[in-house]
């Protein structure tokens, strides 16, 4: 059933248009769009595929990730991300997606998906140093007023990966101990202050209207 599932999920990704894909209602008022390839890893995976489905259910909302085309049996990190390119602004990681024997792979996420994500530091206050690695964790967190994060993100699990798959082996912060491999796939596809995310609480209005 998965690799069914999977299979048509490829297909609906090739579907939407590549470039500024609008997004796509159900109807159970679920909201669909595509990730795209980000450009450092044009290269090494030009044929992956990602498509993105949120359904709201009350209070939070679910979302679905299916993507095909990349390297099998790889460990991938997802997050919401500020912007969907460097330098990303306030990232969250959300967490992994594992890729089967043909490169595909559908993973489900349950959290605030939507108009109303975000990240807020009223103050600052002392922080853990947990892993002190390539990018060791701050100590200290700035104060900041409510950012809105709409955009999505997909990275290599390790660098090691990455560079199996053709890709470069850059070190990034983008996994559970901060030393992920290069970003694969993002929603690019999206304007930086419009992403995807946004639009998920008013295309649901207009559905519920109908």
């Amino acid at each position: 059933m998965l690799n069914k599932l999977q299979t048509l999920a490829a297909a609906a990704a090739l579907a939407l248009p590549a470039m500024f894909a609008p997004l796509a209602m159900a109807d159970n008022n679920s909201v669909t769009f595509n990730m795209v390839v980000s450009a450092g890893a044009k290269t090494c995976i030009p044929k992956a595929t990602a498509t993105v489905r949120i359904t709201p259910i009350g209070p939070v909302e679910i979302m679905d990730l299916y993507v095909d085309g990349l390297p099998p049996n790889t460990e991938f990190d997802f997050f919401v991300l500020q912007v969907p390119k460097a330098p990303f602004g306030v990232s969250w990681y959300q967490g992994d997606l594992e890729t089967d024997n043909h490169g595909r792979a559908h993973q489900q996420f349950a959290g605030r998906f939507s108009v109303e994500t975000f990240a807020v530091a009223p103050g600052s206050a002392p922080a853990p140093l947990v892993f002190n690695g390539p990018f060791p964790d701050a100590t200290l967190n700035p104060a900041f007023n409510p950012i809105q994060m709409y955009h999505l993100g997909l990275w290599f699990g390790s660098p090691q990966a990455a560079q199996a798959a053709g890709c470069p082996a850059t070190v990034t912060p983008f996994n559970g101990e901060h030393n992920a491999g290069i970003q694969a796939m993002n929603t690019s596809n999206f304007a930086d202050d419009e992403g995807p995310l946004r639009q998920v609480n008013s295309v649901v209005a207009k559905g519920k209207k109908n």
